[in-house]
């Protein structure tokens, strides 16, 4: 099998022309809808233009794009062309696009005009840097991607890529330090579409999904870039940053029938009054979640107001998307649910061997979907990659159902009087009070240098944290979560640092 003939573009693009779907709207983006026929047409004008510019086959071309029609053009037109793609996370510093254009020695950037003026400053230190193309609004100085597309032949033959041919990178979302580009094959796609995609959301022809998550990590790649391709639909792509006024914007517009959004997003469309169900789309019928757990008062709150399940999954950079989720009709909130279709599960200790059901342990994953290896990082590539498993460095537990519940990142775990304590357990007691809109919990140590939970708080408009408000919260942790979990120190924020994904950076609140 790892020897075939495939090429991912082909499969996720061109099929559906040969299929008769060239006619259906694939894309629909700020400017307008965009037929499979089209997309095809415009996929093969992206490949010209790349080998336009001098890429060859295995060469890089960086993506800092924002979601419109020209990122799905670059990103499977490089890939038919045997070209690697690497989005990058629109969100990142100067500093940070310097480190990673320089360590992926990327020789071509496309980039959005909005997003030019993040990575002028440091282009002139980027040797193997040789063309700038922009995207969607003045070049000023450099290459202009629609006269570059319109300059190119609606016909490409795809490259005979391999099913085991690295196809594209993706930069890890760096919650615990600087991102590493992770290296996915061709075949991963379809392996993530045929299992989440096809088997879990249970996608159809006739769907029209909406990402709020973008399209430059993992979780909105699949989301709007690969199950719609995969299963024939349409994707709805949005271009500003995601908030409950522009998601339920969008949705009203566009009206989808299953949304992805993150934990955050799914907290401040509950706290917004203009986020009603009348307001969004009348076809809804699922909505997806990942990047954080989702608290199960978010969930449940949620389903009661729209009528329409969340179904919550864990998955990473280094999967390609989920390897756990919850199943349609069969959600139980406050939980990861179970192993996807094709996928194998186990909870280890410290020394790899398999923990009893209802114990703490590590999670490792076996799946179609792993990535290769870290980029120019082997001690992280061996520490990560064991053979056929992967080590997510997620705490887990599986309670007697066999559902899956997830404790935190090893590195955010911690004893209090010998007994570990999971910062998502105590943040959901927190937030089931009215006032708390979101919580982070870490460790911190007392007068005696003993382990104590510590929160962070966002407050309701309003509310004031007083003495009074900080023992209700106490209280409250110590019925739900247990009597020792309760945090001796609040404190509330105005916000929390995140990844792009909407992880909490608990590491920097510990600094």
């Amino acid at each position: 099998m790892g020897s075939d003939i495939y090429n991912s573009a082909s499969d996720m693009v061109d099929r559906h022309v040969s299929e008769g779907r060239g006619d259906k709207v694939a894309i629909i983006d700020d400017s307008g809808e965009y037929t499979y026929a089209e997309l095809s047409k415009r996929v093969s004008q992206g490949a010209n233009a790349l080998t336009g510019l001098g890429l060859e086959r295995d060469a890089r071309v960086a993506m800092i794009m924002l979601d419109t029609i020209d990122f799905p053009t670059i990103f499977w037109g490089a890939i038919k062309a045997g070209i690697v793609p690497i989005p990058l996370n629109t969100l990142l510093t100067t500093d940070q696009y310097k480190y990673i254009l320089g360590d992926c020695r990327a020789r071509v950037l496309v980039v959005s005009a909005a997003l030019l003026p993040q990575v002028e400053p440091i282009l002139d230190d980027l040797a193997e840097l040789k063309t700038i193309v922009v995207s969607g609004g003045e070049a000023g100085l450099h290459e202009d991607l629609t006269t570059h597309l319109d300059n190119a032949s609606e016909n490409f033959e795809a490259v005979p890529t391999i099913e085991d041919e690295v196809a594209f990178w993706l930069y890890s979302s760096g919650s615990t330090g600087m991102p590493k580009g992770v290296l996915h094959r061709h075949s991963s796609p379809r392996a993530i579409c045929e299992s989440y995609g096809k088997q879990v959301l249970g996608i159809r022809e006739d769907d029209v999904v909406f990402s709020a998550a973008k399209l430059f990590f993992a979780y909105g790649l699949g989301n709007a870039g690969m199950f719609p391709l995969g299963a024939g639909a349409t994707a709805i792509l949005m271009a500003e940053r995601p908030t409950p006024e522009s998601c339920i914007r969008t949705m009203k517009r566009t009206q989808p029938t299953i949304f992805y959004g993150v934990p955050t997003l799914y907290v401040a469309m509950l706290a917004d009054p203009n986020c009603i169900p009348k307001n969004g789309s009348s076809r809804l019928r699922l909505c997806a979640s990942a990047g954080e757990a989702l608290p199960e008062d978010i969930g449940i709150k949620f389903e009661k107001l729209f009528g329409v399940e969340i179904i919550d999954g864990v998955g990473s950079t280094e999967f390609l998307h989920m390897f756990l989720s919850n199943r349609p009709g069969e959600v139980r909130y406050g939980t990861s649910g179970v192993a996807n279709p094709g996928y194998a599960v186990r909870l280890v200790d410290e020394d790899g061997s398999d923990v009893p059901r209802g114990e703490i342990g590590e999670m490792i994953v076996d799946g179609p979907s792993a990535a290769n290896e870290y980029w120019n990082q082997r001690k992280k590539t061996v520490n990560t990659f064991q053979g056929r498993w992967t080590w997510t460095g997620d705490k887990y537990y599986q309670d007697e159902d066999g559902i899956y519940h997830i404790c935190g990142r090893s590195d955010d775990m911690f004893k209090v009087s010998g007994i570990w304590v999971s910062p998502f357990e105590v943040e959901g007691a927190l937030i089931c009070h009215d006032a708390v809109i979101e919580a982070a919990v870490i460790p911190f140590e007392d007068e005696e240098t003993l382990i104590k939970p510590k929160a962070f708080l966002i407050l309701a408009d309003g509310v004031t944290l007083d003495d009074k408000l900080r023992d209700e919260l106490k209280n409250l942790v110590k019925e739900q979560a247990g009597p020792w979990k309760y945090p001796r120190w609040i404190e509330a924020v105005d916000d929390f640092p995140k990844t792009a994904t909407g992880k909490i950076q608990r590491f920097k609140l510990r600094e």
